[in-house]
């Protein structure tokens, strides 16, 4: 079955964005823990988060995605910023004990000219530290397309942090317009990226995806999505993707740039592909 969703306002709380996902025809959607460009998180209300796991268990949704905001980077040179990465991250996944078994994404970060070793040491550290209380929820790193000093940009260093942080509640969220924009030929070799993932990452620590286009072509470094079949990827490389039996039943999650009617079009464009497998 397809698993797909798309990302969504939370400022109605938890149980309003699972009936707005109803509404569109999703079964998973993705959310900003707090502001993506500040720190500051809404209390949980434990009831709005139970009545948000009922609605899930009557309609059969599969494990949802809390996405952490873009100002944490967990690699930073400045120590505040690393302290503020550590307190987010910490604090997040203490809050996603209200919705368990779900999972929560965030971008590596960058390294700034610390070198990726460096970098990768200061992503581990962190994730230890906050995985330590052993909250009910998997953490994915997300792939990035490799700009500037990211961490992530390729499979061997999302490698890399997953051996430094030596836990199997560590998984990766894979970004199609990331990997394409990053050197992974999603179009014409689907197959052997999946390939290349299996060989440098394993396929079992594969556990989500973001689905969206690129405006920039094939190993641009760039990072800017674009609406399903409106990019470089291509509607085609999707019907692909939907059907993959490796991908097929991974939640997957739309952060193309649109709006509610926008995002209802491509869920229903994405469903009207699947083949039964």
């Amino acid at each position: 079955m397809l698993h797909i969703g798309c990302h969504l306002s939370s400022s109605k709380g938890f149980l309003a964005m699972g009936k707005t996902a109803l509404s569109i025809g999703a079964d998973t959607f993705q959310f900003f823990t707090r502001n993506p460009r500040g720190g500051k998180a809404k209390a949980v209300k434990p009831e709005d988060a139970a009545a948000l796991n009922a609605l899930m268990q009557e309609h059969n949704f599969a494990p949802i995605l809390a996405h952490a905001p873009y100002t944490m980077n967990p690699c930073a040179a400045d120590e505040k910023l690393l302290e503020f990465a550590q307190m987010v991250m910490e604090g997040d996944l203490a809050m996603l004990e209200y919705v368990p078994g779900n999972m929560y994404n965030f971008h590596p970060g960058s390294h700034v000219k610390q070198g990726v070793e460096a970098g990768v040491e200061q992503i581990s550290r962190a994730l230890r530290a906050a995985l330590e209380p052993g909250y009910p929820v998997q953490v994915c790193l997300e792939t990035m397309a490799g700009k500037g000093t990211e961490v992530g940009g390729n499979f061997r260093e999302i490698r890399m942090i997953l051996d430094a942080v030596g836990s199997r509640e560590v998984g990766v969220c894979l970004d199609t317009c990331h990997v394409y924009d990053g050197g992974y030929d999603l179009v014409r070799n689907l197959d052997g990226v999946l390939e290349t993932f299996d060989r440098e990452i394993g396929l079992d620590r594969l556990w989500a995806l973001h689905l969206n286009d690129s405006k920039n072509p094939f190993g641009s470094h760039k990072d800017r999505h674009e609406k399903i079949g409106q990019g470089s990827l291509g509607v085609e490389a999707f019907r692909a993707i939907v059907n993959h039996p490796v991908l097929h039943g991974l939640p997957m999650i739309l952060e193309t740039p649109n709006d509610l009617p926008g995002y209802a079009r491509e869920i229903a464009l994405l469903r009207g592909m699947e083949k039964q497998i």
